[in-house]
């Protein structure tokens, strides 16, 4: 799976870590509707790190299409409730 973080790039990751991942996603999405910007940017943070982590980064130059687009670090608790699904960021 092809994952991007705006304004970062993109990163290649197995779909099996996609359960680790939703975990935080999950957690996110209900930081994000109770309105809990700390907790909200902490998870959010610790969200791109796993992906990070996990993946591959893919090369500057490179145009995969993404499968997954994850806001970037410093987006605010309204632009992520605009990209949220009843799943969250993370499908699954």
């Amino acid at each position: 799976m092809i994952v991007r973080i705006m304004g970062e790039g993109q990163v290649r990751l197995a779909d099996s870590h996609l359960t680790e991942l939703n975990k935080l996603d999950n957690t996110l999405l209900t930081e994000v509707q109770n309105g809990d910007v700390p907790a909200f940017r902490q998870t959010l943070q610790a969200l791109l790190a796993k992906v990070r982590e996990l993946g591959d980064p893919l090369p500057d130059d490179s145009l995969e299409p993404s499968e997954l687009i994850l806001p970037a670090e410093d987006a605010t608790l309204e632009e992520v409730r605009d990209l949220l699904s009843d799943d969250g960021l993370i499908p699954g």
